[in-house]
């Protein structure tokens, strides 16, 4: 008897034996129709074996998918990381098989010449097309263009016979690249990275290394050297490069396309389902050499994987929160090491979990150190708010403001950062003092200016902002509190009316179309004053930027997360960084409430090392990530009543373990969100601890009521 281990994608444990039938030939990787309960559904077979027989009746294997099944390696990873982040196994192989879910492109319609038939009637428009047309086969839209007639003029010659219409399947339009098609010129630095790393990948075995680069020290074009080197060897390698924003892709792609004279594949949500089925037929048949996209991308089933980037590795984008739980920075490694390829972890502020595996040794460390060619890095300097506060309602300094009438008069740009989205980050009543929140959900409701409207950025709710208060009735007496980039452009425009102003935030670019425009404008300098949130922070060259002002650098440094001194050092960095990247020397000032604070005077130094140095430091005397292992168990409900049962009877089952220690449960941060209920229980590990199976052997001794949804974050980087 021939079993089949079938991984379905439901959040079921394990695979599911299915027999199969005599007449039917299985291998791993194979997408196959199963039975369950009263329907078929898609599964992959993740083990064909033997056995003499079966204690239990088993259903059988209906048949085989005609779609290519995933590669060996492929397979390999999907059950990884399942594994290593405690998912659902059949759950994340639906994650690599996301592009068969979209029908592929329709056929394109075009028309040809039918043999030597000719109109009955010849006229000069007519003649035009089939002199246009040739042996050709073309669009009606096109054809018509290509002949100078209108529409009704091929309509006429497909009527009369002359012409037919047939339907040409769309093309992939995946074009080789050419690796000696634009060679960049490097320096000593970006050279000698691209030697290393060209070796590393010549070997074929696993390789990780950090690319530790200032901002503007030329890191993309170290990489796409050793891209180009690798496939001038090896013509069939695919490279997967990884960007923590969709409108970070338009850029690297125009610099990809650049460099190698042809397109690379695009993978994330802003690309059309059919397009997205392309890409993957594509790369499971070893036709697309370069795919650049977000997380996802991951998943997709490459037959000759022999390079993976990650570029701005810090970005806390890289980590998935909702479904799906997994660090995508992580599992790179993972599937670098299983296809046994290289991994080039690239940023100008590395996590301190990768840089500290770069200086144990377990990763190479490859740096460049200064900005590329005659760009220097920008001076730093802090305002401090205590000293030279704002006017009343007002959130720019005169030192800023000066600075920017100084920048503008020289006809250069400027960049305000406030990581903040919408007009006011709270709104309340002079009335009652009650906060505006969204029903069922605890987190408090932005305003937004544009839009006229009220949401909530944890659950995307929206109302149109009331006349009254919801809690004391009282009538026009909600009022904003604290600023959003609405409400700073709004000063910006009454400070300096002739200035050409813009926002980027995602509520103002929502995809990738929006920003590359917006992103070119500012490049060729149609924008003075350019305010943003994180969206523009990392990543894009403005040659005429050579002021940021930080509104807030406070901002990122409230409240208790494990990780808010580290992200707000590389946030800064990553925004100040965007001064001076061409010939125009560059500077940055950043407004604080709180100038002596280790992040703001190790920015103004300069001193990355100082700062890096002492919070590796204070996490190591708490063993805490990257000396100790962090996992989070999060339990919601709509019945609080059966949260904290499930809750209590987690405590109750917590098995004994040295080294490892569980806080909780308490109720989360946000302890209502969607109507859900939330607690949490915090489980801190050492190092070597083995983390996962601990959470196995705890979990396997509780049942949690189908009432009650429970989440396991392994290294958790969200705290709400």
């Amino acid at each position: 008897m021939i079993l089949a281990a079938v991984l379905i994608p439901l959040p079921v444990p394990e695979a599911f034996d299915y027999e199969v039938p005599k007449e039917l030939t299985l291998a791993p990787g194979d997408h196959v129709a199963v039975p369950l309960g009263p329907r078929l559904v898609r599964g992959i077979v993740s083990e064909v074996r033997e056995t003499t027989g079966s204690n239990r009746r088993l259903k059988a294997v209906d048949h085989r998918l005609d779609d290519p099944p995933l590669p060996p390696r492929t397979l390999a990873f999907v059950e990884w990381a399942a594994r290593w982040t405690l998912s659902p196994p059949g759950e994340m192989a639906a994650m690599a098989i996301k592009g068969l879910r979209s029908p592929p492109p329709r056929p394109e319609r075009r028309v040809r010449r039918v043999g030597d038939r000719v109109p009955a009637r010849a006229t000069p428009a007519r003649d035009a097309v089939l002199e246009a047309l040739g042996d050709k086969a073309m669009t009606a839209a096109d054809l018509a263009r290509a002949a100078g007639v209108s529409s009704g003029v091929v309509k006429g010659l497909t009527d009369e016979g002359v012409l037919e219409i047939i339907e040409i399947a769309a093309d992939a339009g995946f074009d080789a690249p050419d690796p000696d098609h634009a060679p960049a010129t490097l320096n000593a630095d970006q050279a000698a990275a691209a030697d290393v790393l060209s070796e590393a990948v010549a070997t074929r075995a696993f390789a990780p290394f950090l690319l530790d680069g200032v901002t503007g020290s030329g890191k993309t074009e170290a990489y796409l050297e050793a891209m180009a080197r690798l496939l001038k060897v090896e013509p069939d390698a695919q490279i997967l490069i990884l960007l923590p924003e969709i409108a970070l892709t338009q850029a690297v792609i125009a610099r990809i396309a650049d460099r190698f004279g042809a397109l690379p594949a695009e993978w994330h949500s802003g690309v059309p389902g059919p397009r997205r089925r392309q890409v993957w037929e594509a790369v499971a048949a070893g036709r697309c050499n370069i795919v650049v996209g977000a997380r996802s991308a991951l998943f997709l089933p490459f037959v000759n994987l022999r390079l993976i980037v990650v570029d701005e590795e810090h970005d806390g984008s890289f980590k998935q929160e909702e479904g799906l739980i997994y660090h995508a920075r992580d599992l790179a490694v993972a599937r670098a090491r299983i296809e046994r390829a290289a991994v080039v972890l690239a940023s100008a502020t590395p996590s301190l979990e990768t840089l500290t595996n770069a200086r144990q040794g377990r990763y190479g460390w490859l740096r460049l150190s200064a900005r590329h060619g005659a760009a220097v890095m920008p001076s730093i300097a802090l305002i401090d708010l205590r000293q030279a506060p704002p006017d009343p309602q007002t959130w720019l300094s005169q030192p800023l403001r000066e600075a920017m009438i100084e920048t503008l008069g020289r006809g250069e740009q400027v960049l305000l950062f406030l990581n903040r989205r919408g007009y006011a980050p709270v709104v309340l009543c002079r009335a009652c003092g009650h906060r505006l929140t969204a029903p069922d959900t605890d987190s408090w409701l932005v305003e937004h200016r544009y839009t006229g409207r009220l949401v909530c950025h944890l659950t995307g709710f929206s109302m149109a902002k009331p006349k009254t208060c919801p809690a004391c009735g009282a009538v026009d007496t909600l009022v904003p509190v604290g600023p959003g980039v609405e409400r700073v452009e709004e000063e910006v425009r009454g400070l300096f009316p002739d200035a050409r102003t813009a926002v980027f935030s995602s509520d103002t670019v929502p995809d990738g179309k929006s920003a590359r425009a917006l992103i070119e404008t500012m490049a060729e300098g149609g924008i003075d004053i350019l305010v943003a949130t994180q969206a523009a922070a990392k990543g894009h060259n403005f040659p005429r930027l050579t002021l940021v002002g930080v509104v807030d650098a406070d901002l990122g440094l409230r409240g208790g997360d494990l990780r808010a001194a580290e992200r707000t050092f590389q946030l800064l960095t990553q925004a100040t960084g965007r001064a001076g990247r061409a010939d125009r020397p560059g500077r940055a000032l950043l407004q604080t409430w709180t100038p002596e604070h280790p992040v703001l005077q190790a920015l103004a130094a300069g001193d990355r090392e100082a700062f890096m140095q002492t919070e590796i430091a204070e996490r190591e005397a708490a063993s805490l990530p990257p000396h100790g292992r962090l996992a989070a168990l999060i339990l919601s409900g709509e019945k609080a009543e059966a949260v904290e049962k499930a809750a209590a009877d987690l405590a109750a089952a917590i098995p004994n373990a040295e080294r490892l220690e569980v806080y909780g449960p308490a109720d989360a941060p946000l302890a209502l969100v969607r109507g859900r209920r939330r607690k949490r229980l915090l489980v801190r590990a050492d190092r070597d601890v083995d983390l996962q199976a601990f959470l196995r052997a705890w979990l396997a001794r509780v049942k949690i009521p189908s009432s009650v949804r429970l989440s396991v974050d392994v290294d958790p980087y969200s705290f709400l």
